[in-house]
């Protein structure tokens, strides 16, 4: 199965802490990294007080279930020290899976495709650079979403 998953910090050494979850993934038995977006400098989320955050999107191939991804994706952050105080506050590292092949998975646990992503152009311009012709589930091409959001405040390294 073919998976996209965001990444993102603003904690102690944003650059290393994306590599250190790339290579966390790697190294599992059922994921393949397969292609990294460029680095993106953003500003957090609705002005909450923080340092400017690095993103990236990664394609993956893996042959664990959406809720199985969910799993690793939560056991590296926690490996990482990832400490959830505030919503969409600081943190060392948030891995999203943002689509999961084509399906629509709707649960407690899990909403895929990720219901925030239309309005994160950290999420769509580094998902854009991977995968220009993607059709996105319920929402239409990504380069249709990347046309339709405001990324001047994007910054590619």
């Amino acid at each position: 199965m073919l998976a996209y998953i965001g990444l993102g910090s603003n904690l102690d050494n944003p650059k290393a802490q994306l590599v250190s979850a790339l290579n966390s993934l790697s190294e599992c038995n059922d994921i393949e990294v397969m292609t990294l977006s460029s680095f993106y400098k953003s500003k957090p989320l609705l002005d909450i007080p923080g340092p400017n955050y690095i993103n990236a999107v990664c394609k993956i191939e893996t042959k664990l279930s959406a809720l199985d991804l969910l799993e690793i994706c939560q056991q590296i952050e926690d490996n990482q020290h990832r400490v959830r105080d505030v919503k969409w506050g600081s943190r060392t590292i948030d891995l999203d899976i943002l689509l999961y092949g084509e399906q629509i998975i709707s649960n407690d646990r899990l909403n895929i495709p990720h219901p925030e992503m239309t309005n994160r152009a950290f999420v769509l311009v580094p998902l854009f650079e991977i995968e220009a012709d993607l059709k996105v589930p319920l929402l239409g091409s990504i380069k249709g979403l990347v046309d339709r959001i405001d990324i001047s405040d994007l910054i590619k390294l």
